[in-house]
């Protein structure tokens, strides 16, 4: 979807020769920046090797607060991840990926190997696309539903990446807006929470969240949205979300791998959005409070464990998207001291 809500038409050109192979894992890792990540934090670092792309994870102590446990910053490399996955399949590499490869090293969480190149992959160059154009809209959104084929669509790509995506009914959405209310209260009377807000939305970086990506004032939503502790520039306009959907990320187990795989499903789910022409928004509030992440497992009936809320509707089509939150630079979040200056 572009920045007009319109649904972005994709090329199906293909390219015709393949670039050096650490070239094509540098790039890789380039396009993996544009992964959406907590308060925009961009919490990974890659290598690149001769043969092999290697994801670690940065802890970073201004996220101690709202994720002590470190899994909101697995689940935001997972996105970076699968975007690494599908910008080489896109350039016609096929890899192997070992999710924490070495027991002792946590922050190693992926090792993308055995590179073997095989054609290009349209669908892929699609998703690399929607890559570029994806942003978060926290606005309402039209008064046009999703369809249901679209959910589907977008439930699917979660469920390939290993993750599920539980569309919620009404009953359910109730119980969402009561827990992220909640969430928000107890969130609001943290101090520590307050200071890492205050940092993420000052920022004057490549990271955190600009002034031009929040709104104005608080939207008028069914599931209330984060308060950033602060206004933006961002006009909100009249509307509701009243047409919105709603739905939980999900999965079988709560281990670091399982963040991570996370993270993929939800890269999956997003890019399938935009495609469709579908806004999503991430409502981690809800999973950062102990309490109201037990209430949401009671709402999966305690058939798996929630790793985020989501919110998605059509954009409303009289209003330009907002602009995309800062990138940091290539070069500090690519390493391709390792390889020879074909990477570079």
């Amino acid at each position: 979807m572009g920045r007009d809500g319109k649904v972005v038409r994709m090329s199906h050109q293909t390219p015709t020769t393949h670039r050096p192979l650490t070239t094509a894992l540098a790039e890789a890792a380039a396009m993996a920046g544009h992964a959406p990540s907590v308060h925009n934090s961009q919490p990974w670092r890659w290598r690149v090797l001769p043969d092999a792309l290697e994801l670690r994870m940065v802890r970073d102590s201004r996220l101690a607060a709202t994720d002590p446990q470190g899994e909101l910053v697995t689940l935001s490399c997972g996105a970076a991840l699968h975007h690494a996955r599908l910008a080489l399949a896109a350039e016609g590499w096929a890899t192997s990926v070992q999710r924490m490869p070495e027991p002792g090293d946590p922050d190693l969480l992926a090792r993308l190997t055995e590179p073997r190149a095989t054609g290009a992959d349209p669908d892929a160059m699609r998703s690399v696309q929607c890559m570029q154009v994806r942003h978060t809209d926290r606005r309402p959104v039209s008064d046009e539903p999703v369809s249901d084929d679209s959910l589907s669509a977008i439930a699917s790509a979660a469920g390939r990446e290993g993750a599920r995506l539980e569309i919620l009914d009404r009953d359910q959405v109730l119980q969402l807006a009561a827990s992220a209310s909640h969430a928000a209260t107890v969130e609001a009377e943290d101090s520590r929470l307050r200071e890492e807000l205050e940092y993420w939305t000052s920022r004057a970086g490549g990271t955190g969240l600009t002034p031009e990506v929040l709104p104005e004032q608080p939207a008028q939503t069914t599931v209330p949205g984060r308060d950033f502790g602060r206004p933006g520039t961002l006009p909100v306009g009249p509307g509701h979300d009243r047409a919105a959907s709603y739905a939980v990320l999900y999965g079988d187990q709560d281990e670091p791998v399982d963040w991570l795989r996370a993270g993929e499903a939800l890269s999956a789910a997003w890019l399938a959005a935009t495609r469709l022409g579908v806004s999503m928004v991430p409502l981690s509030g809800v999973v950062e409070v102990p309490a109201t992440r037990q209430t949401l497992r009671q709402l999966l009936s305690g058939l798996g464990h929630p790793y985020l809320g989501l919110r998605l509707g059509v954009a409303d089509p009289a209003h330009a998207g907002p602009p995309h939150t800062p990138r940091l630079p290539r070069e500090q979040v690519v390493d391709t001291s390792a390889v020879s200056g074909d990477a570079a």
